[in-house]
């Protein structure tokens, strides 16, 4: 018999009744009924139940131990009564009677239970992630994670792509957020930099003729977290192909996603339902107007209306104001709220105050009759028409949200969200992806006074040559483009900008010489002035796809070692300082501010 196991803890069933084993495991729960006692033993298959009465040797042994401590059993597979087997376990119908136990590791007073899924502070949870990862819910989505991942790469393979590996050295990237430096040894008071995505790289292999590349890469960031980012470090699906357009790119990618999600779509007897193929595309402007921002739940049935010629002029003076000024109003539904009280406005109201905005207008209705203040200025007439707009019914109430563009725009889709979720309208049980597409090359920086790129300074402009010659840099598209399901966005990508001297004019146009261009992304452009592919990829975020399919409201639940907020691995004690030899070998110097 083999030194710790024959089976696994998920593995023996009624019809190994009669026959002798060997279990090893974590002591998950013991249950103590006077003459006998039950042991729950765990591994990272599943339970199975261990019994032992008061004359067995065994029964001391195990009644001594703490829970969590590891021990190999020996004993005879039994059948259970009728009455006590437990369907929820795959080895429900049987239990082990012990005839030995051998501890393994005996475990000392822990500072978290495992048995259980109560909540524990975050810190206590990190620096006892061994133990927290031992916990049900938490195992299950790491390795939920790893079948996703695997799904993944061979969904890409089968789709012709071949798995490639870029540097983790390299040098700065201009990807939008700080980079984590390591300093060089060899050579005094110079750093490589973390990769913050693979991207040049994986265009150069499109250079380098290798027409279809992917990975699933370690990506480095030193950015603030969010609950959907991970602060440091992230994985992503990082692909990139060469001939192609950007429908080429989505039906490349969307067979890839639409399947995994569909495969794990029924996870844990969860049943959802995902979005047909292929992908609703929606420009960026419509989005923008629709959704409030560029990244929309398509869950969410309410879609908000640009409503501000219908103050013009109007009995509502504030409104009438700010549109003459070039502010806009949007405005948007409530369904159903004809039995809400004043209370539930008046609440979303003071809810947009704490988002630190102005406030958020409203007019309730019933029976087509408005109510309100803005209602009884703007008149029941005008009201209508503003109702006939959105395609509301007669108990549908509306809220508006004024001011600039932008910031009209963002309450909106704020506000969109908060309404869905306080009347219950969001259909928790469907996976809604959508391409975001259209993106504007540039945009005017307020507080540099001038042009900018606004997304992806390599894409290539639609139009080519001819639109940064022609048009105004501020209606210019770019072939960007996001895919986002149930509002959060898993990826950005763009068709590249292969072209040199297309290259030199873009960065031109947002303030940059071609001399800065050439010193800056030397490596890139010197390729491309050696024969470059149309090219384009993106680049799907792992860690994201998994919090989604786990339906988990934070990353960190699905990742195996997460940091804290600050960025901090409270396990391992990192960041820390580095030992004077350390530096001296790096040549350097610390001058810490306080």
């Amino acid at each position: 018999m083999h030194a710790y196991r024959t089976h696994t803890c998920a593995q023996l069933r009624a019809a190994d009744v009669g026959t002798s084993v060997k279990l090893s495991g974590w002591v998950h729960r013991k249950r103590d009924h006077g003459n006998l006692l039950f042991v729950d033993l765990r591994d990272h298959y599943g339970i199975t139940q261990i019994v032992t009465d008061s004359d067995s040797p065994t029964h001391a042994q195990l009644d001594k131990l703490r829970a969590e401590s590891v021990v190999t059993i020996t004993g005879d597979v039994v059948a259970r009564s009728a009455e006590t087997v437990n369907a929820n376990l795959p080895s429900g119908e049987i239990e082990i009677r012990a005839r030995e136990v051998v501890v393994q590791s005996a475990a000392h007073e822990l500072p978290m239970p495992v048995f259980g899924e109560n909540e524990y502070p975050e810190d206590i949870r990190l620096r006892y992630r061994f133990l927290d990862l031992r916990r049900e819910k938490v195992h299950a989505n790491i390795m939920l994670r790893s079948q996703v991942i695997s799904s993944l790469r061979q969904r890409m393979i089968g789709q012709g792509f071949t798995e490639f590996q870029t540097p983790i050295l390299t040098a700065s990237s201009p990807e939008g957020a700080r980079d984590y430096l390591v300093p060089s040894r060899v050579h005094p008071g110079k750093f490589y930099a973390l990769p913050q995505a693979p991207q040049m790289f994986k265009q150069l292999l499109m250079v380098a003729g290798f027409d279809r590349y992917f990975q699933i890469a370690p990506c480095f960031r030193d950015e603030d977290a969010r609950a959907d980012r991970s602060p440091g470090e992230f994985y992503q699906l990082d692909f990139e192909m060469s001939y192609v357009t950007q429908e080429d790119v989505f039906a490349a990618i969307e067979p890839v996603l639409h399947g995994v999600f569909e495969e794990f779509a029924d996870w844990q007897g969860k049943g959802r339902k995902v979005s047909a193929l292929p992908f609703q595309r929606i420009p960026y402007r419509e989005s923008m107007l629709k959704y409030g921002n560029d990244k929309p739940d398509l869950r969410n049935p309410i879609v908000i209306t640009d409503v501000s010629e219908h103050f013009r002029g109007s009995g509502f003076g504030r409104f009438a104001s700010m549109v003459e000024g070039g502010d806009v109003v949007r405005a948007i539904p409530a369904p159903g709220t004809a039995e809400k009280s004043r209370k539930f406005f008046d609440e979303m109201n003071s809810w947009a105050q704490g988002e630190g905005f102005p406030g958020l207008g409203y007019a309730t209705q019933k029976d087509g009759v408005f109510g309100g203040p803005i209602a009884n200025n703007h008149g029941q007439e005008g009201m209508k028409a503003i109702a006939d707009a959105l395609g509301i019914g007669p108990n549908d109430g509306i809220f508006f949200s004024a001011g600039k563009e932008a910031q009209a725009a963002k309450l909106a889709g704020l506000a969109r969200t908060r309404v869905a979720e306080q009347l219950g309208l969001i259909d928790q049980n469907r996976f809604e992806f959508c391409w975001i597409v259209d993106f504007p090359m540039f945009e005017y920086d307020e507080d540099l006074k001038k042009v900018d790129f606004s997304h992806n300074p390599f894409s290539m402009p639609q139009g080519e040559m001819g639109a940064l010659e022609t048009m105004d840099p501020l209606d210019i598209l770019a072939f960007q483009y996001d895919i986002v399901c149930n509002g959060i966005e898993l990826s950005s990508g763009a068709i590249r900008n292969h072209k040199p001297e297309i290259m030199y004019k873009a960065f031109e146009i947002a303030g940059y010489t071609q001399a800065e261009v050439d010193t800056n992304f030397a490596g890139m452009i010197n390729a491309f002035k050696c024969g470059a592919p149309p090219h384009g990829g993106s680049a799907p975020g792992v860690d994201r796809i998994v919090m989604l399919l786990a339906d988990e409201p934070n990353i960190r639940e699905v990742i195996t070692f997460p940091m804290t907020q600050k960025a901090e691995d409270l396990m391992m004690g990192a960041p820390n300082f580095a030992t004077p030899k350390q530096l001296k070998e790096l040549n350097l110097k610390l001058d810490v501010k306080a």
